[in-house]
């Protein structure tokens, strides 16, 4: 068998299960977004600008989680089970400590809105959607530690499980709460965002319970002691792991931004925007978790020492994202005046959405060639190059350009995803060269 086919395969049976959780991910996303569209497109467009609060803020503590990436997926290759459970215990740390400012953040959401010129109504309807999430954060952050130190030990399966279980739950408790059955009152907005933080701690319970039982930190495990706190060792995450949320943030502000811009061309503009960004980003789980598992794998053989094979499963993994999102462009411009149908029947909405998804599609291709390059630097424990490429791509390019064609061309929305698609081209160029240029991949130091 060839190194390449070899590595299609290796990369195939992580990423699968990790596509699988990020789609479960998503799916909640969907039917949240469902299930408050059937309130009204105002209600839609609240939960949009909590989300995009939410996503905004929440991006830079997953980022700063990851950060034990590679230390996890090079312990593993390199067989050092103790290393492996350290970088755990660092990374739970951490996620206490990104969740603090995070929280402070989502208690001004209402104030961050009406600065963002959105209506005041719609601002006031999105700060109790975020504030009642707020208990929450510290359970997602602790439960993508632990979901990381699987996945970089290749134990890919438990977390796609207990996402599955988590959209039952999702659905069951946004239906209790949006809709006000079995008893409960209908608390609208309100109910999903409750729902929300609910199904975060079910997650994270679900996922301790199945590792518990199963015993899948054999082998990789060490009691807590002063070596779980130590400062350099937290640091040696953080180092990691700021570029990642930075990186994270950066784009997911991008998004926000856009979404914010969309917020001030009326609020069935914005609707129509959320309903193509919930698609895209449905669709977007699929190189996510391409890239995820391309940030394992990488990991795992610099850790044993194979930087050829790591080169090899980088040029897969390019390959492989570049593939998906290729079918996912002609998916979204086949299918646009059908796919607006499936969130409302708001005329004004699905017209203005079905002229976004072209757009949409002809950015795709670039979406998957950047975030599987950020995957691969994550591996190699290289992340600064992905924070900078997004600072350039997105703020020196993507939003500029956004504002000027949709406020001074008139283009309106379709300005703003004009503007994006350049930004994407400009990351994912910017990141294949520097993984090709970044020299033999290296072990980060313990």
């Amino acid at each position: 068998m060839t190194p390449f086919r070899r590595e299609v395969r290796a990369l195939t049976r992580i990423s699968l299960p990790v596509v699988a959780t990020q789609v479960g991910n998503m799916t909640m996303g969907v039917v949240d977004t469902l299930m408050v569209s059937r309130i009204g497109f105002e209600a839609l467009a609240a939960a949009a600008l909590g989300n995009a609060c939410v996503w905004g803020t929440l991006m830079f503590v997953q980022g700063a989680v990851m950060g034990i990436d590679p230390f996890v997926s090079q312990a593993h290759g390199a067989r050092d089970g103790d290393r492996a459970a350290l970088a755990l215990q660092h990374g739970l740390v951490v996620a206490v400590l990104a969740s603090l400012p995070v929280a402070a953040l989502w208690l001004f959401t209402e104030d961050f809105l009406i600065l963002a010129r959105q209506s005041p109504e719609l601002a006031r309807v999105a700060h109790d959607y975020v504030r009642v999430q707020i208990p929450s954060i510290p359970l997602f952050a602790a439960f993508l530690a632990l979901r990381q130190y699987l996945q970089g030990r290749t134990i890919v399966l438990p977390a796609m499980w207990v996402m599955l279980l988590a959209n039952v739950f999702n659905a069951f408790a946004n239906w209790v709460l949006i809709f006000g059955k079995l008893g409960f009152p209908e608390l609208g907005v309100l109910g999903a965002g409750i729902a929300t933080s609910l199904n975060r701690g079910f997650v994270l319970v679900a996922l301790v319970v199945w590792v518990a039982v199963f015993r899948l930190h054999r082998g990789a495990w060490r009691p807590w002691d002063r070596a779980a706190f130590d400062p350099r060792g937290i640091a040696r995450v953080l180092r990691i792991g700021i570029p990642v949320a930075i990186t994270l943030s950066l784009e997911a502000w991008a998004f926000q931004v856009s979404m914010l811009m969309a917020g001030t061309l009326g609020a069935a503009t914005l609707a129509a925007h959320s309903v193509v960004m919930n698609v895209i980003s449905f669709i977007f789980m699929v190189p996510l978790g391409i890239s995820i598992g391309a940030s394992t794998r990488v990991g795992n053989l610099i850790g044993a020492q194979d930087g050829a094979g790591a080169r090899v499963a980088s040029t897969v993994a390019f390959a492989m994202g570049a593939l998906v999102m290729t079918g996912s462009a002609a998916l979204l411009f086949g299918l646009r005046g059908q796919l607006p149908l499936l969130y409302t029947s708001e005329a004004g909405v699905v017209a203005t959405a079905a002229l976004i998804f072209p757009v949409a599609a002809a950015f795709q291709l670039f979406d998957g060639v950047q975030v599987v390059g950020c995957g691969i630097l994550r591996g190699m424990g290289r992340t600064h190059a992905a924070a900078w490429s997004n600072v350039v791509g997105y703020y020196g390019l993507a939003l500029p350009l956004a504002w000027w064609l949709t406020f001074q061309r008139g283009l309106g929305i379709v300005g703003v995803w004009w503007g994006l698609a350049a930004g994407l081209a400009t990351v994912a160029c910017f990141l294949v060269v520097w993984v090709y240029r970044a020299g033999p991949p290296r072990p980060v130091p313990a």
